[in-house]
């Protein structure tokens, strides 16, 4: 915050993220407006990506635990 750096993730890039701050504050910008059930997604935990969290115990919301592990397209 102290800085104002931001990132911009491509769209169609596969991100997540982790604060280890209990106060951070994340603000995003979509391409277009939210429109349910067209969002998608893979679990941040997908053993195929093998991110090194530096957590054991992660807060995650409900809807981000249960997007399905990753597969290829056909």
């Amino acid at each position: 915050a102290e800085d104002g750096q931001a990132l911009l993730i491509p769209k169609g890039c596969a991100h997540g993220y982790l604060t280890l701050e209990d106060d951070a504050f994340v603000l995003y910008h979509t391409s277009f407006p939210y429109t349910p059930g067209a969002e998608s997604g893979v679990r941040w935990d997908d053993p195929r990506f093998a991110v090194p969290w530096p957590t054991d115990d992660p807060i995650v919301s409900d809807k981000d635990a249960s997007w399905p592990l990753w597969s290829p397209a056909p």
